[in-house]
């Protein structure tokens, strides 16, 4: 039998190999440019800053003049959300610029307190006990009124499969709603935990931050079990909630500072990452890629590259 190599095979293995080269470099520098944002509440502006490098800002006045004070934060591709609960709406902001993309991207809101999206829905907490969804890419609404019965001066929000979770900051309690129908599924699923704020999923984790005890809990997201002292010292005010790989950044509003923890075992990694002069509440990261990404990256394309070239032999 004779045994020939196919030039178009020899040529599509050189793009494949090109390709994979490319995607690897991309995922790699998506390590290296993570980027952190802070919003801050007393002198009323957003921070950039490397959740690589500690303390070496970006752009610690990314957007300045906001009304209120940036409570939470939520990142979509390269747009920066941020309530602003004084003027009692949801601007849109260039991620990388600081640009006002829609200066009344939601407006209307009550004291808005905490924001999530997920998929193409936005979720939006406000002091009047509501949550409201809207369009992610318009603002426009799709039920402003999707639960108003069960939380209590809501704040942060999370979402793991079809659970929403909301943070109780007058009852203490964190909630438990069907996150397509905004059902109430346990509307105290967890209780005793005093004044909760931000919230934060990493798995089958659900992370709470407890700013009456100065402590960051966590808990299973189907039980409920779990522990209020997973990172019980070094806090003040403890408020927004973070996760990049599995590094879990905590803004403490007493002190100033946006501290990195490790989220497996609650281990301070730098409890003073960040120190900003404007109490840090709402933060939000850049999705950083696992080594395993760029492993099954790599190792995925070298299986297939393997598959058509034992192809090109005839």
């Amino acid at each position: 039998m004779k045994i020939t190599s196919q030039p178009s095979h020899g040529r599509f293995a050189r793009i494949l190999s090109a390709c994979l080269v490319a995607a690897a470099a991309f995922v790699l520098s998506a390590r290296v440019q993570a980027q952190l944002y802070i919003g801050q509440t007393i002198t009323n502006n957003i921070g950039e800053y490397s959740s690589t490098t500690a303390a070496t800002p970006i752009n610690a006045n990314l957007v300045t003049g906001l009304s209120g004070g940036p409570t939470s934060l939520v990142l979509s591709g390269n747009t920066l959300f941020s309530v602003i609960p004084g003027d009692g709406k949801v601007v849109a902001y260039d991620a990388t610029t600081g640009a006002v993309l829609n200066a009344n991207f939601i407006t209307g809101l009550s004291s808005p307190r905490g924001i999530l999206i997920s998929g193409n829905t936005m979720y939006v907490s406000s002091s009047s006990s509501t949550i409201g969804t809207y369009n992610a890419t318009t603002g426009a609404a799709i039920n402003a009124s999707f639960i108003t019965s069960g939380p209590s001066g809501p704040q942060g929000l999370a979402i793991s499969g079809n659970s929403l979770f909301v943070a109780n900051f007058s009852n203490d309690t964190v909630g438990k709603f069907d996150a397509t129908t905004g059902a109430v599924i346990n509307a105290a699923f967890l209780t005793g935990v005093s004044t909760p704020v931000g919230l934060a999923i990493l798995g089958s984790n659900l992370y709470v931050a407890i700013k009456g005890s100065n402590r960051v809990g966590r808990y299973d997201t189907t039980t409920g079990t779990g522990t209020a002292t997973f990172i019980s010292s070094g806090l003040n005010n403890p408020w927004g909630l973070a996760i990049s790989g599995n590094n879990l950044f905590v803004s403490n509003v007493g002190t100033g500072k946006v501290g990195e923890y490790d989220a497996s075992s609650g281990a301070a990694i730098n409890a003073s990452f960040v120190t900003v002069a404007g109490g840090p509440e709402g933060i939000a990261v850049v999705q950083v890629p696992e080594p395993g990404s760029v492993l099954l990256l790599v190792g995925g394309g070298g299986a297939l590259l393997g598959w058509w070239r034992r192809r090109a032999v005839v």
